[in-house]
């Protein structure tokens, strides 16, 4: 009855939507940044290894293979043969139909993406509902972007690291002074495949972005390009931090240029959207 009144006011929206939408497989379609997926499945609240934050926005459906990684990722960070367990805490990942968020994200829209936050609860010390209603996040980068704090510790490196070098993972996405930190913290004689994955980028101060590549057989998946080859570290991430350190001057007013054209979703996503 909700969605129905929506659709006939006009007003309907992705994130209207409760549940996802039946299928016989998981379907991602689009890009990360421009899609839906069909066959969503909820990631479970109740979980000795993490919690999910904001679970009154119900951003916490994905592709079973997103469900998966974040199962196995929390497992084995909070494994009783590690020095310092601790319980992962799950952000955003999709919403139960995917598409675009109102607002906070540009993708996180086919079901692959999801926020894990540095911001970590030591001797699996649990947040109450109130704390998970309105959590608050904890930095690991100092305020000039320039370096970490104390808040990137050892366990932080070794989510990271954990994250990355698995294979369903395609990119990490965070702090160029995170990465830096990586590349500094990794051995040259060890294994510097997975550092290739990650990928500084804007903000992503006290979270890892993490997104998961195509899974085989979703041919409506819009793959995107590997990264630079390489594990991205010296002169690559260096350029990041360089551009913190010596911004450009602001250039004088320009005309106010034409707004850009919004994005076309995909058919199938306008007809799940259009149908309610």
């Amino acid at each position: 009855m909700l969605l129905s009144s929506m659709l006939l006011a006009g007003t309907l929206s992705w994130g209207s939507f409760t549940t996802p939408l039946e299928a016989p497989t998981p379907r991602p379609i689009g890009s990360y940044s421009n899609g839906c997926i069909a066959g969503a499945v909820p990631l479970k609240l109740e979980n000795p290894n993490y919690q999910v934050l904001r679970p009154q926005n119900r951003r916490y459906y994905g592709h079973p293979v997103l469900i998966s990684f974040i199962n196995d990722l929390a497992a084995k960070m909070n494994d009783g043969e590690l020095a310092d367990k601790r319980i992962i805490l799950v952000g955003d990942m999709s919403m139960p139909r995917g598409g675009p968020f109102k607002g906070g994200h540009a993708s996180h829209q086919i079901g692959l993406d999801v926020d894990i936050w540095f911001r970590m609860i030591k001797d699996n010390k649990r947040l109450t509902k109130e704390q998970l209603a309105k959590p608050w996040a904890l930095p690991v980068v100092n305020d000039n972007l320039l370096s970490v704090n104390k808040n990137m510790d050892g366990y932080a490196y070794s989510l990271l690291r954990n994250a990355a070098s698995d294979d369903r993972v395609e990119r990490i996405f965070v702090s160029p002074a995170i990465k830096k930190f990586a590349c500094e913290q990794t051995h040259p004689d060890e294994d510097r495949s997975w550092l290739r994955k990650i990928r500084p980028w804007w903000g992503h101060t006290s979270h890892l972005h993490i997104r998961l590549a195509c899974p085989p057989g979703t041919p409506d998946c819009e793959r995107q390009a590997e990264p630079p080859k390489g594990d991205g570290c010296g002169k690559e991430v260096d350029s990041w931090l360089e551009g913190f350190k010596h911004p450009k001057p602001k250039p004088k007013p320009a005309p106010k240029p034409q707004p850009k054209p919004k994005k076309v979703l995909p058919e199938a996503c306008q007809l799940m959207l259009n149908a309610g």
